[in-house]
């Protein structure tokens, strides 16, 4: 029997690390995206591969207004390199031409002209035969600070804002994934992600994208001390007691969860413009990482009584934020390829 006798869920890589954070100074200039699959396509342990890549639909890598012409050329590139597209960011905060979900009816109207636009991408990649999974990925693109002025009026008008996407996903047969990350008014504690998702009420169309790093500071209560569940100051040691703040924040969020990202993290948080005191990333196999990866995914790939849930047909790694001579080694996509591995090995299946 081979050593990773799973084949789901498929394994992918994220392409945006190649974006996020890149351009600002000489030494970390934005990776093209062939360059990001050429990584990607390249990495193998014990002669598995990615099986895809989920994609940021921002410039350079794919336009949020490519065409078809556009799109069938990004068919092509992927194709050749054997493999698929799941999930896709449709870019909805305001530099991007997108707007508030809480904001002014124009800016409302801005972030919903992103979605459908993203949908739309995302249909067209399905019928040309690259994308047979994943989701369509957005956030409140509303700041914690500007959350905080009015909590209830503000909740409210992102649940309006977001079953209004859930009914343009129903038009291109998408769904929508809320990304559970701190700095995201409406979403910046466990408490109001599930409180949001409840007020959408969309199951069918609109679930919770569970990143393992953002997700472990929901514990931590930043942004939201009255929601935490662990002090910061948290003795990590303590794995009963971190075992069982897992198991009460995927007791919530679980049953919303229809994508997922593999992640590490250093339980410590940082911030760049609207992203307030998000999530830093570490690569699987830093020894400040306080996530035993293929364990801890499996409070959110497992049910209540430990079978495996077959929900998310492909699992991404989304770290990101590392500079490029991090990217640049093949040794980082081999590492980060085995913790993939790690984790479709203990909650994987076949089909």
């Amino acid at each position: 029997m081979s050593q990773h006798p799973n084949s789901f869920p498929k394994l992918h890589n994220a392409a945006w690390p190649g974006v996020v954070g890149k351009g600002d100074d000489d030494a970390n200039p934005i990776i093209p995206l062939d360059e990001m699959l050429d990584l990607t396509a390249a990495a193998e342990v014990d002669g598995r591969k990615f099986d895809g890549v989920d994609l940021f639909l921002f410039s350079p890598h794919v336009s949020i207004d490519a065409d078809d012409e556009e799109l069938e050329a990004l068919a092509e590139k992927v194709r050749s390199r054997s493999l698929n597209i799941g999930t896709v960011v449709a870019p909805v905060w305001e530099p991007t031409g997108g707007g508030s979900a809480g904001g002014s009816p124009e800016e409302v109207d801005a972030f919903l002209k992103q979605v459908r636009k993203g949908c739309e991408i995302g249909k067209k990649l399905r019928e040309l035969g690259v994308r047979p999974y994943g989701c369509i990925r957005l956030d409140s693109a509303m700041g914690v600070a500007d959350w905080v002025k009015d909590p209830e009026a503000n909740q409210s008008k992102i649940a309006d804002t977001f079953k209004a996407a859930s009914d343009i996903a129903e038009e291109y047969d998408e769904r929508l994934a809320a990304e559970g990350e701190i700095c995201w008014g409406g979403m910046q504690s466990w408490r109001k992600m599930v409180d949001l998702l409840e007020r959408v009420g969309h199951p069918e169309r609109f679930g919770f994208q569970a990143d393992m790093a953002h997700t472990l500071l929901y514990l931590l209560g930043y942004n939201a001390p009255e929601d935490a569940i662990l002090p910061q100051d948290f003795d990590w040691s303590d794995e009963a007691k971190k075992a069982a703040a897992l198991k009460e924040l995927t007791h919530a969020l679980r049953p919303w969860t229809i994508d997922f990202h593999v992640a590490q993290n250093d339980a410590t948080v940082h911030g760049t413009g609207s992203h307030d005191k998000t999530g830093r990333h570490c690569l699987p196999n830093d020894p400040n990482g306080k996530l035993d990866i293929a364990k801890d995914a499996g409070y959110w790939l497992r049910d209540e009584h430990g079978d495996v849930l077959q929900t998310c047909k492909h699992i991404c790694w989304d770290g990101c934020m590392f500079p490029n001579d991090v990217m640049h080694k093949p040794e980082t996509w081999n590492d980060i390829l085995a913790a993939m591995l790690s984790v479709q090995d203990a909650h994987g299946w076949n089909e």
